[in-house]
C-alpha cells in the first residue's frame, strides 16, 4: 500500500465513525428522549415505534 492509500484509507474510516457516532446520538434521543416526553401523544407514538421494533420498555 502506498501512503496516499493509507491516508485515504484513514480518512474512510474516520468518516464511517462519525457516521455511526451520529446515528447513535440521533437513535438514542429518539428512543429514550421522545419517548420519555411528556407530551402524551409524542410518548405513545415513541412506545408504539419501541414494541413495531420488539424493543423493550417496561
Amino acid at each position: 500500500m502506498t501512503s496516499r492509500s493509507l491516508r485515504a484509507s484513514a480518512a474512510t474510516s474516520a468518516r464511517t465513525a462519525v457516521a455511526a457516532f451520529t446515528a447513535m446520538l440521533l437513535g438514542s434521543f429518539i428512543l429514550y428522549g421522545v419517548g420519555f416526553a411528556q407530551p402524551q401523544q409524542i410518548h405513545d407514538a415513541a412506545h408504539d415505534a419501541r414494541h413495531s421494533f420488539a424493543f423493550p420498555c417496561h
